[in-house]
């Protein structure tokens, strides 16, 4: 008899990939309103970026948190929160007029990414995925969140063309509440929920106690540093720090024809790259050792942002560092999540990965929040890039001594053959 295959594309991964993209994408333009807003009202450049700074920390707080709603009451519960959330953070950010207000409404936007982003609907997509499929699964879902990139920062640059900041705003929130129409779609296999209350806790505290899951941990902060840095000052950075644009070439002869375009394409670009980077990286992972293709990964990130910041900023940099970074972008989140679920199992892999995923945000709010306050002491990122290079050595360093066994086999014939 013929052995079936288990589908890879199947309605949870298809509905997942959707709530993500239409997440990733309001998420990843809120650099483009860092100039807009700070000259509306005169703010430093430090304040809206104290605000996308709190925004990513709340992000991390909540991703533990929504992981076990998820596996408490139900992933569709925990994704219509999530989108609840979200789109009253950006409600209420339309109408705000002082720092304070933005930067504790962006609590709310922080949130609602948790219950909507990528470590919720990642451990989602990963639950219902077969084991042979998983893995491309997981990069799937990530690449969604890519292509959400893709389209969100032009898009809101073309929105502000012709309306403001605030309607954007209003215009993204009713986006994500649409999102939940696919919900129907999203019924993944979870634990019980006496199985869930009888050892929850105690896995949690085998992961805690493990050197391995530490080094995860730490591991990811860089992730969260430079993609949050980038995704919040690159399209200033570009505006203010870039070359000209030279009429006649091939930027201009497609519609590029300012620094500010460039600076929001930048952005797309890298989420156009980081597709293919992410499902190759997926691809990678089923076959060879997730550990060390971080550190690869981690290796490659290093040498890309160094060069590109000893060299001159043009147009052609610009172009090829988004190309180069964004093939790197978020190829780790498939590999770090296959690996938290590889060691841990995939019972508890929301709340694990959650916690994980909280240093990526710690990473992210650190990232967000210097850029903006290096560039307003010394008027430029020079030195935050530098720290970004810094931090991505570490991780690739700190991946190696990585654990890659199962935790149930540690100690087993079966764990010694695999180490």
């Amino acid at each position: 008899m013929q052995e079936t295959r288990a589908p890879l594309f199947t309605p949870v991964l298809i509905g997942g990939c959707i709530v993500i993209m239409i997440s990733f994408a309001i998420r990843a333009s809120f650099g483009v309103f860092q100039i807009p807003i700070a000259e509306e009202f005169g703010w430093l450049r430090a304040e809206f970026s104290l605000a996308i700074a709190i925004q990513n920390l709340a992000w991390g707080v909540g991703q533990p948190i929504f992981g076990a709603i998820a596996e408490k009451f139900g992933d569709r519960k925990a994704v219509i929160l999530g989108a609840l959330t979200y789109a009253a953070g950006l409600v209420l950010s339309a109408y705000a007029i002082t720092p304070g207000a933005h930067q504790w409404i962006e609590i709310l936007v922080g949130f609602g990414i948790a219950g909507t982003g990528m470590g919720l609907i990642i451990a989602i997509v990963g639950r219902a995925a077969s084991d042979e499929n998983r893995s491309m699964a997981l990069g799937i879902a990530t690449a969604a969140g890519s292509m959400g990139q893709v389209i969100g920062a032009p898009t809101a640059e073309w929105l502000l063309g012709f309306m403001s900041w605030q309607n954007v705003f209003l215009v993204f929130a009713a986006a994500i509440l649409l999102a939940l129409l696919v919900l129907p779609m999203m019924r993944a296999p979870v634990a019980n929920k006496a199985d869930i209350e009888e050892s929850m806790s105690e896995i949690l505290g085998k992961a805690f106690r493990d050197p391995s899951y530490t080094l995860i941990f730490l591991g990811f902060f860089s992730c969260g540093y430079q993609l949050s840095f980038v995704t919040a000052h690159f399209p200033a950075f570009v505006t203010e720090m870039c070359g000209p644009i030279q009429p006649g070439g091939m930027l201009y002869s497609v519609g590029i024809t300012t620094t500010s375009a460039l600076g929001a394409v930048a952005i797309s670009l890298i989420g156009l790259a980081n597709i293919g980077g992410t499902l190759f990286a997926s691809w990678l992972g089923k076959r060879y050792s997730k550990k060390y293709l971080l550190a690869i990964i981690y290796t490659l990130r290093t040498i890309v942002a160094a060069a590109f910041i000893m060299l001159p900023i043009t147009p052609t940099s610009v172009v090829l560092f988004s190309l180069a970074m964004g093939s790197l972008w978020l190829a780790t989140i498939p590999l770090t999540s296959g690996l938290v679920a590889y060691i841990y199992g995939l019972r508890y892999m929301g709340t694990l990965y959650g916690f994980v995923f909280f240093s990526h945000q710690l990473g992210s709010f650190l990232g967000v929040w210097l850029g903006g306050r290096m560039y307003d002491l010394t008027g430029d990122y020079t030195a935050v890039w530098w720290v970004g290079v810094g931090v991505g050595a570490f991780s690739a360093i700190v991946h190696l001594p990585v654990k890659e066994i199962p935790l149930k086999l540690r100690g087993s014939p079966a764990g010694a053959a695999n180490a």
